[in-house]
């Protein structure tokens, strides 16, 4: 037979569909024996320095599916180092290792690498005990090599197949696997097209939106998203059209019973060969979450605007830190949140604050108990208020204590009023026993004739019910300034200044009053602060034995205060009651000119202010209150009220 012909049936055996390559391969050595004529064929699996026959025909014992041996003492090392085929003659005048030649006892060899993915994967060689008569042809050669490359193929595209096989076995296995998390996921699984539309949803869907999943697939997400989220979701689908994927993207969609559900979106492109083809993501039903959110915030926010301070302490960090605190807190001590967190919250005790309520928030702190105690706290900005503070521990289910709970409330206006109703009792109570005793005193003298001037002691009777009368004015403008709603406005100092020194020297025409304002800033006060001021000018001029007394009214600026100085060239003020007021002491005041000082003291103070008096050199009444400029709005620079006598 020709070698053409030889050729060809080797290229029909590889050719031929759905045999096996092992039965391709033993044919091929057939032929190959047959075509050049030699008794003995074999195929190679070269691995790791070892050589192992894998296919063979004739009857050589060493030449048998399965024989192995190091490849150094092979035929076939010499093989793999050529790159066409190797043809030998006679082997005993070749290279062929000597061990080799008396292992296999072959006297005629031809064979060809075979190589598979770029790499040497084995040999087919031929080969006689007896040495060849004559030398092998070039186109033997070329079959051998011939061979030697159909098998390489073969093998290949067995690899290729078998790969192939392989990947769309974990194709499959992972599409299974999908499609079981995905029906059983409580989550929404889903893939879109190119053109916007559903190719896969899972059947989460039912439970979520009420739809099957077929009722989804293959029409346009758009049909099942709120007006009000197509703008959003067109917007992120066209995001990872462009290759950026999309997470934690809430959408609305429309239920079949009519409700909005919000679910919550992450998604990826979809590639093949490069290109995108789609989305894929996962939905997840965020409805009821949302809810609670909403829940929570309207609860914070709740917490948050309530007038009350609410704060919490953690009991296991050192020194019981502060965690949280509200916005109330945050307005009733001017503290942020961020400057009271981290710190006790004695940090609002002051020079003012009693040391026995301060222990009964120690006591009970150690005895993990209760506690309500009111006690004078300082703001921010210095100014003492009164704070009535709860103290409440939390327990876990375990009895462990975890936290404190506070809850702070201004009670300032409370105990100003408190204090304004004890002061009035004790003060009337006083000067109307002292007063009315002097008045029966005078009459008894009067009654039994032991005055020397009847006119001179009804006098004295009539100065003794002038004062009563001013104590009662007094007492009366008091309890109708503490009535009075709290209207903290903007008040021009000079306008003000201007009517109360004009009516005190129309009722006062020897008095001499200078002012002098520094200021071009406004007060922030109420409109009864002209009764406060026009209190301390009538002390200043009708306090002043002289007969032509002298006022001096200064209004300067200090920091973020305007303070406004009220001087007159008198003996000063009466110790004790400047005492009173500069203590702060609750000691009854015996004059009606106390009544006075408290009527001022409670205005002042009522708008956030301080009020002084010095009776050292003549008496100078300071009243201190918050400053307002042009840019500012009263909601700005408006001061809560603090406790009376600073």
């Amino acid at each position: 037979m020709h070698s053409a012909a030889y050729r060809e049936r080797l290229y029909d055996t590889f050719a031929e569909p759905g045999v096996d390559l092992g039965a391709r391969i033993d044919d091929a050595l057939a032929i190959g024996t047959a075509y050049l004529d030699l008794p003995v064929g074999f195929f190679t699996r070269i691995e790791d320095g070892q050589q192992e026959i894998v296919h063979a025909t004739g009857d050589h014992d060493l030449i048998q599916p399965g024989e192995t041996c190091p490849l150094d003492e092979a035929y076939c090392r010499r093989t793999i180092e050529l790159d066409g085929a190797l043809a030998i003659q006679d082997v005993s005048v070749s290279a062929i290792n000597e061990q080799a030649i008396e292992t296999f006892g072959l006297g005629t060899y031809i064979g060809a690498k075979v190589v598979v993915d770029d790499a040497v994967y084995g040999t087919v060689c031929f080969a006689d005990h007896d040495q060849r008569a004559e030398s092998f042809a070039e186109s033997e050669a070329l079959f051998v090599e011939l061979l030697a490359k159909l098998v390489g193929s073969a093998l290949e595209q067995q690899a290729y197949e078998r790969d192939l096989r392989e990947q769309n076995e974990r194709l499959r296995r992972e599409k299974e696997r999908f499609e079981g998390i995905a029906e059983t996921s409580f989550d929404i699984l889903f893939r879109v097209d190119d053109a916007g539309q559903f190719s896969y949803v899972s059947t989460a869907i039912e439970r979520v939106l009420g739809y099957q999943p077929a009722e989804l697939t293959g029409e346009p997400f758009t049909e099942f998203i709120t007006n009000e989220s197509a703008r959003d979701a067109a917007i992120a689908y066209d995001q990872l059209l462009d290759g950026e994927p999309i997470e934690n993207i809430e959408l609305e969609f429309c239920a079949t019973d009519g409700d909005i559900v919000v679910i919550e979106v992450n998604a990826t492109p979809i590639t093949e060969a490069g290109e995108i083809v789609g989305v894929q993501g996962v939905g997840r039903d965020i409805t009821t979450r949302k809810a609670r959110e909403e829940e929570l915030r309207i609860k914070t926010r709740a917490i948050d605007d309530a007038d009350i301070g609410i704060t919490i302490a953690d009991p296991s960090q050192p020194d019981e830190p502060l965690v949280y605190v509200n916005g109330g807190f945050e307005r009733i001590t001017g503290y942020d949140a961020d400057e009271a967190i981290g710190r006790n919250c004695r940090f609002l005790q002051g020079e003012a604050t009693d040391p026995d309520a301060a222990e009964r928030f120690r006591s009970a702190i150690e005895t993990e108990s209760s506690v309500t105690v009111e006690l004078i706290n300082y703001r921010k900005d210095g100014t003492p208020f009164w704070n009535r503070t709860q103290l409440t521990p939390i327990f876990d289910d375990d009895g462990e204590l975890t936290h404190y709970l506070g809850f702070q409330t201004d009670v300032t206006e409370r105990r100003r009023t408190e204090q304004l109703i004890a002061l009035l009792n004790r003060v009337l109570r006083h000067n109307l026993r002292n007063d009315m005793s002097k008045v029966m005193g005078f009459a008894n003298l009067i009654n039994t004739g032991e005055t020397e001037s009847p006119r001179a002691t009804a006098g004295r009777i009539e100065g003794v019910a002038a004062d009563l009368v001013s104590l009662s004015e007094h007492a009366q403008t008091l309890e109708a300034n503490a009535r009075i709603e709290r209207e903290p406005r903007r008040l021009d100092p000079t306008t003000m200044l201007a009517r109360i020194v004009a009516s005190h020297r129309e009722a006062h025409p020897a008095a001499t009053i200078d002012v002098t304002l520094t200021t071009d800033r406004d007060i922030c006060a109420g409109a009864e602060l002209e009764d406060a001021l026009s209190e301390a000018m009538t002390n200043a001029i009708t306090h002043n034995p002289v007969a032509e007394p002298g006022v001096s009214v200064t209004v300067s600026d200090v920091d973020e205060w305007i303070d406004i100085e009220i001087a007159d060239d008198g003996p000063g003020i009466d110790p004790m009651e400047a005492d009173v007021v500069a203590a702060g002491s609750e000691t009854p005041l015996e004059h009606g000119s106390g009544l006075g000082l408290w009527l001022i003291n409670w205005i002042v103070t009522r708008y956030g202010g301080a009020f002084e008096i010095d009776g050292d050199d003549g008496t100078t009444a300071t009243i201190r209150l918050p400053a307002i400029t042009d840019a500012d709005t009263v909601a700005d620079v408006v001061r809560r009220p603090t406790v009376l006598f600073r």
